[in-house]
């Protein structure tokens, strides 16, 4: 994944714990949608690892989401 990308969703995750989802969806939309299909890969493995960065919360069943 590119330092770019990899910067944009955590600031997302960052947004989204202050309630600020709007913000961190501007953030985080363009670099998802453009990302080639390995990024886009690597992008969905980071949000399926990292959906406490997101929520603030532990889901101990988030690795065998989808």
């Amino acid at each position: 994944m590119r330092p770019s990308t990899l910067r944009a969703l955590n600031r997302a995750a960052e947004l989204t714990r202050q309630n600020r989802l709007t913000e961190a969806m501007l953030i985080a939309e363009p670099v998802i949608l453009t990302a080639d299909s390995v990024e886009g890969r690597e992008i969905r493995r980071w949000l399926l690892d990292h959906v406490a960065d997101f929520t603030g919360e532990n889901h101990p069943d988030s690795k065998e989401l989808p």
